[in-house]
């Protein structure tokens, strides 16, 4: 027997849908149940016995077996045959997933069903909490659905409860970045958060190729310190935030009103078009549905906290709702959710985006996962003058979409920079200081002159180099060979800890 697709994409495949696939694929077939995972799609094989047919065959294994895909089943909602579907309900009203498929219908399409209010009965969970990461709880009485997805019907993303996501977040991350913290002394661990908070800057904005002024790195650097006062609900806080970081010949007062897009130049001049962002008219909505979702998951007890993060930051920079900042603004609001969740101490950052520009392809990877999956059902025109028009509806791309990857992502991007960022700065400056002591405890010499002398024979490698043994002729060889010594031992016994502790 050959492989037939069952499930979601079974339905999409029988009612000729364009719309993007979910990522889990389902299949029939002659030989032994095995789930095959790559890095785009998920397949679970199924045997020979689990075959469906129709409708409320392809829903019911659907909403029995699959992670939920919203953008998946609006499409086949508008579509599937609206009499078969109350029929397959109405022959088991209590049934759990005939009333997933009954709530979901509604939900995504705003139609009622010709179908009576289930009668009193125990509530089910609309998304199953071993698939997906759930959201708060609503209860909705006319099918007693507990509605815990993430967002709304108007802005949703949905996130898979992955083997890897569920590794991840049993690593404690948060605990680990406060032993670190709590081992180290105040006056250090100040200067370390000084010192990240610049360094996220920079690395923000490098990723986006620019290299700050003083004015715009200090503002950036203002905006971090104060991102869990951020209101991520109000369109004028953006507003504020994107004036802020931006050159102010770009400078917007409100969303943006132009069809925006992601290119790369060719050599005969043209543009390789890699992302196009929703349509001027659509942005509006989005982002009051997007804030919708911010407010909710700032709050939310059951959703991991950089789980959070990813939905929401990913989520803004694909609506792209400014010309120029998005970049930047969509790495602040990891920011800004960590604090507001309380997995960063108050007045602490971990600077993500540096884990980010160390692997720019990694990032680039996440983002592609994303727009290569909406981009062959959107239908532009672009002129010669880098005016692009979207011919067709395109809100139901944004509205829906999976962020499981941006999640295992940004959580491998915070994993990278306790371990180095935090780990290695305060190990660093822990050496340092206690180096410089050593030093001065060799030779009385004053403070600054003994840290240029560390920070020499740190870089180095443990000795002075000949060119600049020069600068210290007040020195004696025998007095610079015993503080190469002392500095090194330091540096070497805090690197045997740091693994030790990893």
């Amino acid at each position: 027997m050959a492989a037939t697709a069952i499930g979601l994409h079974g339905l999409i495949d029988a009612l000729g849908l364009k719309t993007p696939a979910p990522v889990v694929r389902s299949e029939a077939n002659a030989g032994t149940r095995r789930t095959v995972v790559t890095a785009e799609r998920v397949l679970e094989q199924y045997p020979t016995r689990y075959a469906t047919a129709g409708t409320a065959g392809n829903l019911r294994f659907a909403m029995r077996y699959e992670p939920i895909d919203l953008g998946a089943l609006s499409a086949i909602f508008e579509k599937v045959d609206k009499s078969e579907l109350e029929g397959w309900i109405r022959s088991e009203p209590t049934g759990i997933f005939a009333r997933r498929a009954w709530y979901l219908y509604e939900f995504l399409t705003g139609r009622t069903l010709d179908i009576p209010d289930l009668i009193p009965s125990g509530y089910v969970e609309l998304l199953d909490a071993d698939l997906h990461i759930v959201g708060p709880t609503t209860q909705v009485r006319r099918q007693r659905i507990n509605d815990n997805l993430l967002g709304t019907r108007d802005y949703c993303p949905l996130v898979r409860r992955t083997e890897a996501l569920s590794n991840l977040m049993a690593l404690d991350l948060a605990g680990e970045a406060r032993k670190i913290m709590e081992s180290c002394d105040p006056a250090i661990l100040a200067r370390a958060v000084h010192y990240f908070f610049t360094k996220e800057t920079r690395s923000s904005f490098a990723i986006e190729g620019e290299v700050p002024g003083k004015e715009r790195t200090a503002r950036f650097v203002k905006a971090l310190e104060k991102a869990s006062e951020f209101d991520a609900t109000r369109k004028e806080a953006f507003v504020q935030l994107q004036n802020a970081i931006v050159d102010p010949r770009y400078a917007q007062q409100d969303w943006r009103t132009t069809q925006n897009y992601v290119s790369q130049m060719l050599r005969d001049y043209s543009e390789d078009v890699h992302f196009v962002c929703p349509k001027p008219e659509d942005v509006g909505g989005l982002m009051n549905a997007w804030m919708n979702l911010e407010a909710r998951l700032e709050t939310s007890g059951p959703t991991d906290a950089i789980v959070a993060a990813a939905a929401a930051a990913f989520g803004f920079v694909f609506i792209h709702p400014f010309e120029d900042g998005n970049g930047r603004i969509h790495r602040f609001l990891v920011h800004h959710m960590l604090a507001k969740r309380g997995l960063t101490p108050e007045g602490i950052l971990f600077p993500v985006s540096a884990a980010m520009l160390r692997d720019r392809g990694a990032y680039d990877r996440v983002l592609e996962e994303y727009s290569s999956s909406i981009f062959p059902f959107i239908d532009y025109d672009l002129d010669k003058a880098g005016q692009m028009t979207v011919r067709n509806d395109t809100v139901r791309l944004y509205r829906y979409f999976d962020a499981t990857a941006h999640a295992e992502y940004l959580y491998r991007c915070i994993e990278d920079t306790i371990r180095r960022d935090l780990r290695d700065e305060v190990g660093f400056l822990k050496v340092f200081d206690g180096a410089v002591q050593k030093a001065m405890e060799i030779v009385d010499m004053p403070d600054r002159r003994a840290a240029l002398l560390v920070r020499l024979i740190l870089q180095n490698k443990g000795k002075l180099s000949g060119a600049n043994r020069p600068s210290f002729p007040e020195l004696r060889d025998e007095e610079v060979h015993r503080m190469e010594e002392a500095v090194w031992r330091m540096w070497e016994a805090e690197h045997a800890k740091s693994d030790e502790d990893a």
